[in-house]
């Protein structure tokens, strides 16, 4: 039965599973979510099925992985509610970025046609494939070489994560797939037009990971016939189509999908969002000098400001690509929780296993119980963040991590915290960064899995950063703020908002308890955190190329 109330559904599609939240968009109340872990989950080592060997740092993604997130968590949220489907007046996506795919004519992704399906470049290349970084080192280098006035906007390089490097990656390794794809889109577009029957571009992924500018487009086709001949129509051939701003309706739901996921013919679908750019929303931040922390898998911060500056090593300032009206400053760190997840899948003693099972606690959960007794400064322990490269502000992914001043005495939850205060460290890095790049940082904020679980975590990022850190109240922040641009969508006519800051600022909340700095904490991690730059800097700017080195071994010995 249809009432007064109107509600939105957020998917949020993360890296290892999508989710689908339904929202009161009187208040932003949570009032149901549900799971879908990804059936393929990251293929990293060999594709379904053909069992096709995968080079190292290849991560691809199952495309029919996200239409199963649409027809499991959305019905199974509607059941939970027993909310009329009539009252959900919008959908809106988050998606991480840039996960790219090659579509034919038709829309359907070329891993999908039986010809294609043994080729690994027909499937998702997910965020965190770094397979082109060759590519990337020389876009960059072109750019340079060329003054290409883009490049501040990025930081002074582009990622081997984005869309342009793993086109390249495509026509230099698999031309047919090249040639065959009628486009390449971003996972988010794609999904999108699956509901709507029509793909259009999102101005925050094409902004973000795209080179795409509000008022200069792309790139110019010059620049990319100097860097190959064969891309030079690339932006008006696979990567053409419109590029609609966030907030807009990118179309409305057709009869064949609503039947599919138990939602009503013609419900305004919005714009596709990348997932931590979606939780600045989630979080209530619409305002600029506010740095939110999207903590998962992987780290981004997002900064507005009302200037565009040129800051070393961020992921991109886009004019309107958080909020209209501001530009949104993106920078991040390429893994967090996947590295205490590493340690703890590949690196923790049986015994600890054995422990924290006899004490009913999950292995997590133990180690920061046990780290949390230690003091800063006494594990001995100094640790770079780098398990998966780093984003900012060296832009680099051929680093890798490192942990130094272990002992024959060292204990794992020693390990493990020093683990948690290298990705503060990096996190403060970057906070910097912005600071001396005269984009003013007034406040942190954090959202996110991790924020939610792991108090010590959250109380060792305001000691390493010696600021205030406020909490997101909802635990869905980018789903939250998925489903404020699907009310958006559907209007204030038909009980949605004309506006994100309007919706923002009715649905979003965060914690009344918060974490401050302890003085003395402070104090010693300032004199680490020297530690660690010195680190940072010897082996993340030419002093020692050893990690490259290494990596440079490790390929020639799996080739031989």
């Amino acid at each position: 039965m249809s009432s007064n109330n109107k509600y939105a559904i957020g998917v949020d599609y993360g890296t290892q599973s999508g989710r689908a939240v339904l929202v009161d968009l009187s208040n932003g109340a949570e009032l149901a979510d549900h799971v879908t872990p990804y059936r393929h989950h990251v293929i990293d080592e060999e594709l379904p099925e053909s069992r096709v060997k995968l080079e190292p740092d290849w991560a691809l993604q199952h495309p029919e992985d996200y239409m199963e997130v649409l027809e499991q968590s959305i019905p199974a949220v509607i059941r939970e509610t027993g909310i009329a489907p009539e009252d959900i007046i919008g959908i809106g996506i988050d998606f991480t970025a840039c996960t790219m795919l090659p579509v034919d004519e038709a829309g359907r992704p070329l891993c999908l046609l039986p010809e294609y399906r043994d080729n690994p470049h027909s499937w998702v290349k997910l965020w965190k494939h770094h397979a082109a970084q060759e590519e990337a080192n020389r876009i960059n280098e072109l750019a340079e070489k060329r003054g290409e006035a883009w490049l501040g906007r990025y930081g002074g390089k582009i990622s081997s994560e984005w869309m342009m490097a793993k086109a390249w990656q495509i026509l230099n390794e698999a031309p047919d797939i090249y040639e065959r794809a009628d486009q390449f889109v971003e996972a988010a577009d794609w999904v999108i037009g699956q509901l709507t029957g029509r793909i259009v571009r999102n101005s925050c992924t094409a902004g973000y990971k795209a080179i795409w500018h509000k008022r200069d487009g792309y790139p110019a086709a010059d620049f990319f016939k100097e860097l190959d001949p064969r891309l030079a129509d690339l932006t008006v051939t696979k990567l053409r189509g419109d590029v609609v701003p966030l907030g807009s309706k990118a179309g409305e739901l057709t009869e064949e999908k609503a039947a599919r996921i138990g939602l009503m013919p013609g419900t305004a679908v919005a714009t596709g969002i990348i997932d931590a750019h979606a939780a600045v929303l989630g979080v209530g931040v619409v305002t600029k000098g506010k740095l939110v922390m999207a903590m998962g898998t992987s780290l981004c911060h997002l900064l507005l400001s009302d200037e565009e500056k040129e800051v070393e090593g961020i992921c991109g300032v886009v004019e309107d690509g958080i909020i209209p009206g501001y530009y949104g400053y993106e920078a991040g760190q390429s893994a967090v929780g996947d590295i205490f997840e590493w340690y703890v899948n590949e690196a923790v003693p049986a015994y600890v296993h054995r422990e924290a099972e006899s004490e009913g606690e999950h292995v997590h959960g133990y180690l920061t119980r046990r780290a949390a007794e230690l003091k800063p400064g006494e594990s001995g322990l100094l640790a770079l963040d780098w398990w998966n490269g780093n984003r900012s502000v060296l832009v680099d992914t051929a680093l890798t991590g490192t942990i130094l001043g272990m002992t024959l005495q060292t204990k794992p939850w020693e390990v493990y915290r020093s683990l948690l205060e290298a990705t503060a460290f990096g996190t403060r890095k970057i906070v910097e960064a912005f600071q001396s790049g005269g984009v003013e940082v007034t406040e942190l904020y954090a959202c996110g899995g991790l924020p939610q679980k792991n108090a010590l975590l959250m109380q060792i990022y305001a000691d390493v950063t010696n600021r205030e850190i406020k909490i997101a109240a909802s635990r869905q922040t980018p789903a939250l703020g998925a489903a404020m641009f699907g009310a958006v969508a559907a209007g204030a006519d038909k009980g949605g908002y004309d506006g994100i800051v309007a919706a923002a600022e009715r649905m979003a909340h965060v914690r009344k308890e918060t974490f401050k700095p302890i003085p003395e904490n402070v104090e010693m991690y300032n004199k680490l955190y020297a530690e660690y730059i010195q680190l940072h800097d010897y082996y993340g700017r030419g002093g020692n190329d050893v990690m490259k080195r290494l990596r440079n071994f490790k390929e020639l010995s799996l080739h031989e």
